[in-house]
């Protein structure tokens, strides 16, 4: 399945916009570990949505993704405004957010939309919330995920409803938004781009230990004006699209990385999850070959566009604890996708998570100080490791 194109209302013509927050979005599907999933759609509710920025900026707008779902959109109201605790909001900032100058509106199947401008001067590494109302049934849901953060969920229009109380149901997702840009001069936005490591499975929830939340705080405690957004999905893989896991990389990187507002910089970090379940219908092994040319449409989309690409490499995993999922052959064929990240020269420059994450003793298992439990995912050292690793400059 290749991802469906979106669009975006620009909101106000001659702004400029840079993506300040952003996530990547997959089809309705159950949550295969059992939590709690909204997936299947709103009536009469009212769902608020805690996110951290990285850059600030003088106006703000909302985007809004209908890309999976399966007939319009209809939202009736939404509203956006600082985080005090949980659902709360900070008094006096809650501001309506508009639509072609309208509190409703219809995004269409397929598509996604951008809210006009809304003034408020937001900070770097500020917690926003955002609310919306359906009042009509919505159908299956476009959403993320695995957020690692807190939404909430109240019966009937709470859009302005600055206390928590009526917000009694939570869910670790995040339902159809998919960013918040904000308005200005900016050096641009940072896309980290992959699967579950880059969306920070294991991190600590509802604290922003990311890589990605880590490196913007890099970036802001250095003083660079740039945007961190992150376009990881769990399970993700660069050749084939998963149920449940997204779009194949190669088939979403035009929506999800080339199509953030004022993006500059990709960090690709995908390929681990085609070497541990296969490729294809049949799930067959992956080739280093395959990957590699998987890498190489990634790099060509996006030098085409002017973006900078960052390859980073693909970290060790001999000692995960999925039944299956580690080979020798798979051992091979990821030494061999980084060897021809750090040599070849097709990235404009490299983020060696690998070398950064081993173990000393031996490099083809997770550092145990950095292993968030199965072998596999950083835990939250690791995941600050990671955005150390990153040189700024080559941002």
């Amino acid at each position: 399945m290749t991802a469906a194109p979106a669009t975006a209302h620009p909101g106000h013509p001659g702004r400029q916009w840079t993506a300040t927050w952003a996530t990547a979005n997959i089809a309705a599907a159950p949550d295969p570990f059992g939590g709690v999933n909204w997936a299947d759609g709103f009536e009469n509710q009212s769902l608020r949505q805690v996110v951290r920025i990285s850059r600030g900026g003088s106006e703000v707008r909302v985007r809004l993704s209908n890309v999976y779902g399966t007939g319009p959109l209809r939202l009736t109201g939404a509203t956006i405004g600082r985080t005090a605790e949980g659902a709360s909001i900070v008094p006096g900032s809650l501001r309506p957010v508009l639509f072609a100058g309208k509190r409703s509106t219809v995004v269409p199947a397929g598509r996604q939309v951008a809210s006009d401008a809304v003034r408020l001067r937001v900070a770097p590494l500020e917690r926003l919330t955002v609310t919306f109302y359906f009042a009509k049934r919505t159908g299956p849901a476009t959403f993320h995920p695995f957020a690692l953060a807190t939404s909430y969920r109240a019966a009937g229009n709470h859009l302005r409803d600055g206390s928590a109380g009526s917000y009694t149901e939570t869910s670790q997702s995040w339902y159809y938004l998919s960013g918040i840009d904000v308005s200005g001069r900016h050096g641009g936005a940072v896309v980290a781009f992959g699967d579950s490591i880059t969306d920070g499975s294991f991190s600590t929830p509802d604290a922003n230990n990311r890589y990605p939340d880590e490196l913007a705080e890099r970036l802001v405690a250095a003083h660079c004006d740039k945007g961190v957004v992150n376009a990881g999905i769990g399970g993700n893989r660069v050749l084939t699209d998963s149920p449940g896991f997204g779009d194949r990389a190669i088939a979403r990187f035009g929506r999800d990385a080339l199509g953030q507002p004022g993006v500059r910089t990709v960090i690709v970090l995908e390929g681990i999850n085609d070497i541990g379940l296969g490729v294809g219908p049949d799930s067959k092994a992956v080739t280093a070959e395959e990957l590699i040319a998987g890498h190489r449409k990634l790099i060509r989309a996006a030098h085409a566009r002017g973006v900078t690409m960052v390859g980073a490499t693909i970290l060790p995993f001999a000692g995960v604890t999925y039944p299956g999922y580690y080979t020798e052959d798979g051992e091979k064929v990821r030494d061999a996708v980084n060897q021809w990240i750090r040599t070849s020269g097709e990235y404009d420059e490299v983020a060696d998570f690998d070398r950064a994450l081993a173990d000393p003793a031996d490099p083809d298992r997770l550092n145990p100080a950095y292993d968030g439990g199965d072998g596999l995912h950083p835990n939250d050292a690791g995941m600050r490791v990671m955005a150390e690793t990153i040189d700024l400059d080559e941002l």
